[in-house]
């Protein structure tokens, strides 16, 4: 296997840092070749606020890896986190300039580049354009305009925007590991190549990523994402409830929410004693595994109502047609999946990413940056195609880290 025939994806996450390496396949499918896990120490909330810490906890995840693989890893596509992200609709349209009025891959880059003309922010940049439909000549739906005729050719577009502070510190933090970082991808998007089936995403679906410091809610419909929403709230807060009702440390805590955690209390048993050390460790406690999940059934229900509003918000007073996916590491916890059902009253699942080595749902971002690269650019690292909307190309994202260096340094 060839160096250059790998391709790398970085997920820097409040709790973890994984890192996933993988060689594309013939069929734009990917095979796991490498891990990396290391914990997270500089983020809170999804933000990133030590860069030190970060740094240190993405270069343990990269060395992890890297001794898997035999190579020192240089480059890596990263997941961007919804935090402090904003889809902005918008439509371009250009004349088709052939003279046989054939559309071309050049006519979809030049309508593609004409949604980009937006007002923004000065604080905010954007990070990737994705196209929901074409139009050709007024017929509208279309997914590949290229090889149709055609006079005009307009686009329906969702314009990802992120806080140039945002990009600033998850890029610093990359660099300083000693990894450049080929593009960013949203981890929505992510997300959904690996959790997501092609009907789910046609029929109507709520992907619901809950994480340890942030969950976050995507929607889509006929085949796109149509929306996103992120709160500060998950895995962390649960954790926090448990190491202050029972005394605990915070690491004490998170084993008992990983070993023996419950959503429901109605799924668990009185008779199932745990023994807890108290702070300071001169004092330990027995309680039972109900007494555990007292703990954790109302943080988690708080969650999901939190997020059964966000879908109001986003039109939706009943369940789409697909119902609700679950990822992200709190989806492992048993009694989850049960909950939410009787919250949102629909049919609900966990994702799990079906890659040798990586089949738990905390994988599900770093893994699907790798396939959502693969599909988008139909190439290797590091030859890739200006233009494509996939991802940030590699041309646009040197005068944009160039422009970002001008300004802070």
């Amino acid at each position: 296997m060839k160096r250059k025939d790998l391709v790398v994806g970085i997920d820097v996450g409040t709790s973890h840092v994984r890192v996933i390496v993988g060689e594309p396949l013939p069929d734009n499918t990917v095979n796991i070749v490498g891990v990396g896990l290391s914990s997270s120490q500089g983020l809170k909330k999804g933000v990133i606020v030590d860069l030190d810490k970060t740094t240190q906890s993405i270069t343990s995840a990269v060395e992890e890896a890297e001794r898997m693989v035999g190579f020192d890893i240089k480059e890596a596509y990263v997941g961007l986190v919804g935090m402090n992200v904003e889809l902005v609709p918008n439509k371009g349209v250009v004349a088709v300039t052939s003279e046989d009025r054939e559309i071309t891959g050049e006519d979809v880059d030049r309508v593609m580049q004409s949604t980009r003309v937006i007002p923004l922010a000065s604080d905010r940049e954007i990070v990737n354009v994705i196209p929901r439909q074409f139009i050709v000549d007024g017929y509208d739906g279309i997914r590949d305009p290229v090889g149709m005729l055609g006079v005009r050719l307009e686009v329906d577009a969702l314009i990802i925007t992120a806080t140039i502070t945002t990009l600033r510190n998850l890029m610093r933090c990359v660099n300083r590991a000693g990894i450049e970082v080929s593009g960013l991808v949203l981890q929505s998007l992510a997300n959904s190549e690996v959790a997501l089936s092609s009907d789910e995403k046609e029929l109507g679906v709520f992907l619901l990523d809950l994480g340890g410091g942030k969950s976050e809610l995507s929607f889509y419909q006929h085949g796109v994402l149509q929306s996103i929403s992120v709160l500060p709230v998950g895995g962390n807060h649960i954790t926090n409830d448990i190491a202050i009702g029972l005394r605990t440390g915070f690491e004490t805590a998170e084993n008992l929410k990983l070993e023996h955690g419950c959503a429901l209390t109605a799924m668990t048993e009185e008779n199932e004693k745990l023994e807890v050390t108290c702070v300071g460790g001169k004092d330990r406690q027995v309680v039972s595994e109900r007494d555990l999940a007292g703990f954790i059934e109302p943080r988690a229900y708080e969650v999901m109502q939190l997020m059964q509003e966000e879908m109001k918000k986003m039109g939706w007073e009943d369940m789409p047609p697909a119902g609700v996916v679950l990822t992200g590491g709190i989806s492992l916890m048993e009694g989850i999946t049960e909950m939410a059902e009787q919250v949102y009253n629909t049919s609900v699942r966990v994702a799990e990413p079906q890659f040798v080595g990586v089949k738990s749902p905390i994988y599900t971002t770093a893994v699907g940056v790798l396939n959502y690269v693969i599909k988008s650019s139909g190439e290797v690292i590091p030859e890739k195609k200006e233009g494509g909307s996939g991802f940030l190309v590699k041309n646009w994202w040197d005068r944009f880290r160039n422009w970002l260096n001008e300004i802070f340094e």
